[in-house]
């Protein structure tokens, strides 16, 4: 990992990229539990609780700059990747569109506890195999994206719950035993 991207949750850097999703309006759109600036935050604390690097961390504080298959307003476009990049860094952004680019409707049913699955990328249609470390990362940032967010919605909680408990089950230990605790806490 860069210097630059091991300082990001720390002061100034924590600071730079709160503003620039306050820049984009974060803290003023409606996402359950309040804004997507405190959701975003509250992925980041998840993040942290179960141990997650500083880039995964970030990238979870970001994971919605592009919008996601599950929540279409993008706060980016990402004709303007490299403004991301500038100020998260290359690996960090890298998962940030790892994350928005996930086709749910093909990539969810092939999560199988493996890193051999196919993974389609919803803003090109390519398929790829991403390295193992950025899946652990994208189902780490998945995990505590969606309890989050079903933590706050209980209508949703009850509709994708029970879909949601599978996928992260059968995800294994690419999810951190944090993370695996939490999905079993609150969906098991």
């Amino acid at each position: 990992m860069a210097p630059a991207e091991q300082q990001h949750l720390t002061g100034e850097g924590r600071a730079a990229i709160e503003e620039f999703l306050r820049d984009r309006g974060a803290d003023g759109m409606p996402h359950p539990g309040g804004t997507l600036l405190a959701h975003l935050g509250r992925v980041q604390g998840l993040l942290a609780e179960w141990g997650a690097d500083a880039v995964v961390q970030t990238a979870g504080l970001c994971h919605a700059t592009y919008g996601t298959d599950g929540f279409a307003t993008a706060l980016l476009p990402l004709s303007d990747r490299a403004k991301l990049v500038a100020l998260i860094g290359e690996q960090t952004e890298a998962l940030v569109y790892l994350y928005a680019g996930c086709d749910r409707t093909a990539v969810y049913p092939r999560v199988d506890g493996t890193t051999e699955f196919t993974f389609r990328d919803r803003f090109t249609g390519r398929e790829l195999t991403p390295p193992a470390d950025q899946l652990r990362a994208f189902l780490e940032i998945t995990a505590a994206n969606e309890l989050d967010v079903l933590a706050h919605n209980p209508e949703l909680a009850e509709r994708y719950g029970p879909a949601l408990h599978a996928l992260l089950t059968r995800a294994g230990t690419l999810l951190s035993s944090g993370a695996r605790e939490a999905v079993t806490r609150q969906l098991g």
